[in-house]
């Protein structure tokens, strides 16, 4: 099999180096460059297309949380991996409305970067046991199944909505009122029983409507 072609970028010197040190050796996986801010990620992975960047958040001149949005859009066949130190919610959720395929914390063991390299090259999405805590604590869910199912409508409307377009934007791009929109997200908050913007992106996720 190919080897994983991986990218780096981090900030620290040190960290590149250590995460080369505990990656280089393993078995079908390569570090192909590292980087120590966003643009340059993005760069040089135009240039050499890796199959995996990983990266963190906390960078200069171009941050992560803009850098994995740029990849959405301009490079989207080149999975994102997060490897960050922060354990906020709000950065997960923006890391996941970008696109990204994966969260780990950086407290997490080597196998476990190995783990989630291997699943985000094929296709799937991987978050530490940390970061998925986070992500998926008080979302605003109801424990009772939802009420009713959502319009084809509402479906389109909820999924720019976990895209993170705000109603302005969603009813530009629907060709529909900001008043329409509004009344839309409403109605899908009421027929969901979900009352934050949080839970509708997860739901978004988990039934389809919407790629992590």
């Amino acid at each position: 099999m190919r080897e994983i072609r991986v990218l780096l970028a981090d900030d620290h010197p040190m960290v590149r180096e250590g995460l080369r040190a505990s990656l280089d050796g393993e078995e079908g996986i390569v570090i192909v460059g590292d980087v120590s801010n966003g643009q340059e990620a993005l760069t040089l992975a135009a240039e050499i297309k890796p199959d995996v960047v990983m990266m963190d958040i906390s960078m200069p001149v171009m941050n992560g949380l803009e850098a994995a949005k740029h990849f959405k859009e301009q490079q989207p066949d080149i999975r994102v991996l997060i490897l960050s130190m922060h354990e906020d919610r709000g950065y997960i959720m923006k890391m996941v409305q970008f696109g990204v395929a994966g969260y780990v914390l950086k407290d997490v063991a080597a196998e476990e970067l190995v783990l989630a390299i291997q699943t985000v090259h094929h296709r799937g999405t991987y978050f530490s046991s940390g970061a998925s805590s986070i992500l998926f604590s008080q979302m605003g869910l109801s424990e009772e199944a939802p009420a009713a199912k959502i319009s084809k409508r509402e479906e389109t409307v909820l999924a720019l909505i976990a895209e993170g377009l705000c109603n302005k934007d969603i009813a530009r791009k629907l060709d529909l009122s900001v008043r329409t929109v509004e009344a839309h997200r409403q109605n899908i908050k009421k027929k969901l029983k979900i009352t934050t913007s949080a839970g509708l992106i997860r739901y978004a996720l988990d039934n389809g409507l919407a790629e992590a």
